[in-house]
Protein backbone atom coordinates (compact mmCIF):
# COMPACT_ATOMS: atom_id res chain seq x y z
CA UNK A 1 0.00 0.00 0.00
CA UNK A 2 1.25 3.32 -0.90
CA UNK A 3 1.49 5.83 1.71
CA UNK A 4 1.13 9.22 0.83
CA UNK A 5 1.35 12.53 2.53
CA UNK A 6 -2.57 13.65 4.27
CA UNK A 7 -4.04 16.06 2.19
CA UNK A 8 -4.97 19.93 3.07
CA UNK A 9 -8.73 20.34 3.64
CA UNK A 10 -9.05 22.71 0.61
CA UNK A 11 -6.65 20.54 -1.50
CA UNK A 12 -8.81 17.38 -0.47
CA UNK A 13 -12.06 19.60 -1.18
CA UNK A 14 -10.80 21.06 -4.65
CA UNK A 15 -10.44 17.31 -5.72
CA UNK A 16 -13.45 16.29 -4.24
CA UNK A 17 -14.93 18.96 -6.58
CA UNK A 18 -13.19 17.86 -9.57
CA UNK A 19 -14.42 14.24 -9.42
CA UNK A 20 -17.55 15.08 -10.08
CA UNK A 21 -16.92 17.21 -13.15
CA UNK A 22 -14.15 19.67 -14.93
CA UNK A 23 -14.88 22.79 -13.24
CA UNK A 24 -13.42 26.50 -13.42
CA UNK A 25 -11.84 28.37 -10.51
CA UNK A 26 -15.24 30.32 -9.52
CA UNK A 27 -16.85 26.79 -10.21
CA UNK A 28 -14.56 25.28 -7.88
CA UNK A 29 -15.10 27.89 -5.35
CA UNK A 30 -18.66 28.01 -5.10
CA UNK A 31 -18.63 24.09 -5.25
CA UNK A 32 -16.18 23.89 -2.44
CA UNK A 33 -18.36 25.93 -0.17
CA UNK A 34 -21.54 23.70 -0.74
CA UNK A 35 -19.54 20.42 -0.16
CA UNK A 36 -18.22 22.31 3.42
CA UNK A 37 -21.73 23.40 3.58
CA UNK A 38 -20.30 26.89 4.06
CA UNK A 39 -17.09 26.21 6.24
CA UNK A 40 -14.45 26.73 3.80
CA UNK A 41 -14.82 29.47 1.28
CA UNK A 42 -11.71 29.50 -1.09
CA UNK A 43 -10.19 33.03 -1.57
CA UNK A 44 -8.86 32.88 -5.54
CA UNK A 45 -5.25 33.73 -4.31
CA UNK A 46 -5.64 30.51 -2.57
CA UNK A 47 -7.31 28.35 -5.21
CA UNK A 48 -5.43 29.19 -7.95
CA UNK A 49 -1.85 28.39 -6.03
CA UNK A 50 -3.62 25.18 -4.42
CA UNK A 51 -4.59 24.46 -8.27
CA UNK A 52 -1.01 25.15 -9.12
CA UNK A 53 0.51 22.56 -6.65
CA UNK A 54 -2.12 19.96 -7.53
CA UNK A 55 -1.79 20.27 -11.05
CA UNK A 56 1.93 19.64 -10.35
CA UNK A 57 1.54 16.74 -8.42
CA UNK A 58 -0.11 15.16 -11.54
CA UNK A 59 -3.20 15.35 -9.22
CA UNK A 60 -5.16 17.98 -11.66
CA UNK A 61 -4.50 18.95 -15.36
CA UNK A 62 -6.07 21.27 -17.76
CA UNK A 63 -9.57 20.38 -19.04
CA UNK A 64 -10.35 23.20 -22.09
CA UNK A 65 -10.13 26.80 -22.03
CA UNK A 66 -13.23 28.94 -23.11
CA UNK A 67 -13.83 32.90 -23.51
CA UNK A 68 -16.86 33.97 -22.12
CA UNK A 69 -17.51 37.72 -21.41
CA UNK A 70 -14.06 38.35 -23.09
CA UNK A 71 -12.17 36.49 -20.13
CA UNK A 72 -10.24 33.72 -20.91
CA UNK A 73 -11.76 30.96 -18.41
CA UNK A 74 -9.85 27.72 -17.67
CA UNK A 75 -11.29 24.19 -17.04
CA UNK A 76 -9.50 21.75 -14.47
CA UNK A 77 -9.96 17.75 -14.52
CA UNK A 78 -8.96 15.22 -12.07
CA UNK A 79 -6.00 13.12 -13.37
CA UNK A 80 -6.69 8.73 -12.92
CA UNK A 81 -3.47 9.49 -9.94
CA UNK A 82 -5.60 12.57 -8.85
CA UNK A 83 -8.69 9.71 -8.01
CA UNK A 84 -6.17 7.58 -6.41
CA UNK A 85 -5.23 10.04 -4.16
CA UNK A 86 -8.38 11.28 -3.55
CA UNK A 87 -9.51 7.25 -2.64
CA UNK A 88 -6.92 7.06 -0.85
CA UNK A 89 -7.66 9.89 1.44
CA UNK A 90 -11.04 9.53 1.86
CA UNK A 91 -10.78 6.46 3.49
CA UNK A 92 -8.02 7.10 5.69
CA UNK A 93 -10.25 9.88 6.80
CA UNK A 94 -12.76 7.35 7.20
CA UNK A 95 -10.66 5.34 9.21
CA UNK A 96 -9.70 8.10 11.53
CA UNK A 97 -13.55 9.17 11.86
CA UNK A 98 -14.27 5.32 12.72
CA UNK A 99 -11.45 5.41 15.61
CA UNK A 100 -13.17 8.78 16.91
CA UNK A 101 -16.39 7.93 17.19
CA UNK A 102 -15.39 4.59 18.82
CA UNK A 103 -13.33 5.82 21.22
CA UNK A 104 -15.96 8.20 22.10
CA UNK A 105 -18.73 5.88 22.22
CA UNK A 106 -16.56 4.24 25.04
CA UNK A 107 -15.58 7.53 26.96
CA UNK A 108 -19.37 8.43 27.43
CA UNK A 109 -19.73 4.88 28.31
CA UNK A 110 -17.17 4.82 30.58
CA UNK A 111 -18.63 8.27 32.34
CA UNK A 112 -14.80 9.50 32.11
CA UNK A 113 -14.61 13.61 32.18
Amino acid sequence: MTKFRALQEPSFLILTSLAQEPQHGYGIIADVERISQGELRLRAGTLYAALDRLQAEGLIEEDREEVVDGRLRRYYRLTAEGGLRLTAEAARLQRNARTAVTRLRLHQVGGAS
